[in-house]
C-alpha cells in the first residue's frame, strides 16, 4: 500500500507508518522534558511555591505521556527507541516533526519560559485538520495517529494491528505530583484511551475547555487545569475557576511569581563555554552521562524490563541533585549561574 497525501496531509496508511509516527511521538514527548527541568530546577521552591508545583507537575506528567507514547508503539509491534542522539540535538532546535517556527531554548523559569510552553502546548481549534507531520499543535499529530489507527484497524483488523508482546507494557508509573495514569495498550479502545491522556493533559478534555478530566494533585476539591492553561495561569498571575473558559481567561484568586527568586541560568549552555578540566565543565559532564543512563534505563523499562522503571526513578533523583549545584554555581561572568546542557553522551563515552 503506497503512502497518500489528502489536501497536504500525510496519511498514516501502513502499519510500519504507525510505527515510524508513534516513535516521533516518543521523541516529541521527550522534547518538552529538558526545557522544564532548567525552569524547575532555576526555581526557587520557598519564594515561588505555585509555579514550583506548576511546572513540577507538567514535568511529572509529560513523563507519563514518554510511557503512554511507549506503550503505544509496543502495542503495534515496534521498540521504543530512547537512548539515541535524536533525542537530545543540540539547543535550540525546532520541535520534532512539528511546527518549524518553534524553537526549543534552555532557559531559566521567566516569560520567555512560559511564552515558549505556550506555544509547545498550544490547543488545536476546532478547525484545524489531523496533521501527522509538520504539524501546527500536538493535538493535530495525535489527532493524524488516531485517525491511522481507526483505519487500520477497520482495513487490517485489530489483531493485526496489535500484535505486540503484551509483556512491555507499562501497566502503572509513580511520579511524586503528577496527574494522571498509564494504562496498557492492547487493542483500539485502550490505544484511544492513551492517546485521550495525553492530548487532555496538555490542551484541555475538549477543545474549547480548560480542565483535563483528572483531578488537581495538590488541590483535591477542585478540577485539574491542562498544561497549556497552567502556563497561562503562571503568565497571567491569576487561577482558572469554575466557568471560565479559554475566552474568559482565569478569573479566579491571584498567583503570585517572584522573578527574583529564580536563579539566572545561562541561556541554551553548552560544555564548550567551559574549558577543560574546569569545575563547572566537570559538573555538566557528570549530569549528561546521567541523564543518557537515564534515557538508556527508560528504554530498557520500554523494551521488556519494566522492572527497571524503579531504577529509573534511582537515576532522577540522582539528576536532580546535580542540577540543582549546576543551578547554583555561578559561571564567572557576574551575571549567570551555570546551567543543564542536555548533551548526547555515546555509550561508548560513558562512565
Amino acid at each position: 500500500m503506497e503512502n497518500r497525501d489528502i489536501g497536504g496531509a500525510h496519511v498514516i496508511d501502513t502499519v510500519d507508518d504507525l510505527r515510524r509516527h508513534l516513535q516521533w511521538a516518543i521523541e516529541l514527548e521527550h522534547a518538552t522534558i529538558p526545557p522544564y527541568m532548567c525552569a524547575l530546577y532555576s526555581l526557587d521552591p520557598e519564594r515561588n511555591p505555585e509555579a514550583a508545583q506548576v511546572v513540577g507537575t507538567v514535568l511529572a506528567e509529560e513523563m507519563l505521556h514518554l510511557a503512554l507514547a511507549a506503550n503505544l508503539l509496543n502495542a503495534v509491534g515496534g521498540s521504543p527507541r530512547l537512548d539515541i542522539p535524536e533525542l537530545l540535538p543540540p539547543y535550540p532546535h525546532p520541535l520534532p516533526h512539528g511546527d518549524r517556527s518553534v524553537h526549543i531554548h534552555l532557559v531559566p523559569f521567566g516569560p520567555e519560559a512560559l511564552d515558549l510552553f505556550l506555544r509547545i502546548e498550544q490547543p488545536a481549534s476546532a478547525e484545524d485538520a489531523p496533521q501527522s507531520d509538520q504539524y501546527r499543535t500536538i493535538g493535530q499529530f495525535y489527532a493524524a495517529i488516531e485517525a491511522g489507527l481507526r483505519a487500520l484497524c477497520d482495513e487490517l483488523g485489530e489483531q493485526t494491528v496489535f500484535c505486540g508482546d503484551p509483556g512491555r507494557q507499562i501497566g502503572e508509573m509513580h511520579l511524586r505530583g503528577g496527574g494522571g495514569h498509564v494504562n496498557p495498550v492492547h487493542d483500539l479502545k485502550s490505544a484511544l484511551a492513551a492517546l485521550a491522556e495525553i492530548v487532555e493533559q496538555g490542551e484541555g478534555a475538549a477543545r474549547t475547555d480548560v480542565w483535563d478530566g483528572d483531578v488537581d494533585v495538590f488541590h483535591p476539591e477542585r478540577d485539574e487545569v491542562a498544561h497549556f492553561y497552567r502556563f497561562q495561569e503562571l503568565r497571567l498571575g491569576r487561577r482558572y475557576q469554575a466557568g471560565d473558559t479559554p475566552q474568559s481567561g482565569p478569573t479566579g484568586e491571584a498567583i503570585a511569581v517572584d522573578l527574583d527568586g529564580v536563579l539566572p541560568m545561562r541561556r541554551n549552555p553548552r560544555i564548550a563555554d567551559h574549558p577543560e578540566g574546569s569545575p563547572i565543565r566537570a559538573a555538566q559532564q557528570e549530569f549528561d552521562q546521567t541523564y543518557c543512563l537515564l534515557l538508556y534505563v527508560l528504554e530498557q523499562a520500554f523494551t521488556g524490563n519494566p522492572r527497571q522503571l524503579k531504577d529509573a526513578v534511582g537515576v532522577m533523583y540522582q539528576l536532580r541533585a546535580q542540577a540543582l549545584k549546576l543551578m547554583n554555581t555561578p559561571t564567572g561572568d557576574g551575571a549567570t549561574t551555570a546551567g543543564l546542557t542536555f548533551e548526547y553522551v555515546p555509550p561508548e563515552r560513558r562512565t
